[in-house]
């Protein structure tokens, strides 16, 4: 019962969180905002295109975004052709997605949905999209269900903050800088996590972004932090193994083949 208790507390917070985070975006985006190109969505962070790569071709194939926000890849999705289901706990933030796919032209399921619970028949999806939702979950939870809803042979793509490099951790606890706010029980990623994933999922291949690049959470410089981006690929290709210290990772996790 204190389990529970726990639980429900924590859903709440995080679902009032982001109802706070929608109901302030609200006040910023006026419904011409809402119409965009998919390039204002896969350029935003440079580790967004090439985790989209991931996902491979998704036209006629049944996708969930997991933890939609403001809708955004939902709607790139669907104008790539795939058969698109979009949750969130917050209902704010999926006011503003809904609001989005009719800017946008495009046909999107929505609903608020609980990602530790979901509920979908298994192997209900081919891939499954996630931005910044792994690392407000209990992993043994949302593991196990990405992993169920997913069918064989199915690939969930996910984008996290990490946190094996020690003297980030101690600047996301410490340092103040742009964009920073947090939900009480959110943690980055790290090898722990990552361990959870293997028991549910046959390989769960990770890539690093921002090394160097990391500082343009601080640095306003366009040019500078174009050449930091540029060393990163340099340095990450020639020694994968620092990709440990990097900022964020993307993870593709692949449910096995079954005969």
């Amino acid at each position: 019962m204190p389990a529970t208790l726990d639980r429900k507390t924590r859903l709440r917070s995080e679902r009032d969180f982001h109802d706070r985070q929608a109901a302030a975006r609200a006040h910023d985006v006026c419904p011409p905002q809402l119409a965009f190109a998919d390039a204002d969505y896969l350029e935003h962070a440079c580790w967004i295109r090439p985790a989209f790569d991931r996902l491979g071709d998704v036209c006629g194939r049944k996708v969930l975004d997991l933890g939609c926000g403001h809708g955004m890849a939902a709607v790139v999705l669907a104008r790539r052709g795939a058969d698109v289901t979009a949750c969130d706990l917050s209902v704010g933030y999926l006011r503003e997605a809904r609001a989005r796919a009719r800017a946008n032209g495009v046909t999107i399921r929505f609903g608020q949905i609980d990602a530790e619970r979901l509920p979908f028949a298994d192997g209900s999806f081919d891939r499954i999209w996630g931005s910044a939702i792994l690392h407000h979950l209990d992993l043994c939870r949302a593991g196990a269900e990405l992993a169920r809803v997913l069918r064989p042979g199915g690939i969930a793509v996910c984008c996290e903050p990490w946190g094996e490099n020690r003297w980030l951790r101690w600047a996301r606890q410490h340092a103040p800088y742009p964009g920073k706010q947090r939900t009480p029980d959110e943690e980055p990623l790290g090898r722990r996590h990552l361990a959870e994933l293997h028991r549910h999922f046959s390989k769960v291949d990770v890539t690093g972004y921002q090394l160097l690049s990391m500082a343009s959470r601080i640095v306003g410089d366009r040019r500078l932090v174009n050449t930091l981006r540029r060393w990163d690929s340099a340095l990450l290709e020639r020694w994968p193994h620092w990709q440990r210290y990097c900022r964020y990772v993307v993870l593709a996790c692949y449910n096995a083949i079954t005969a």
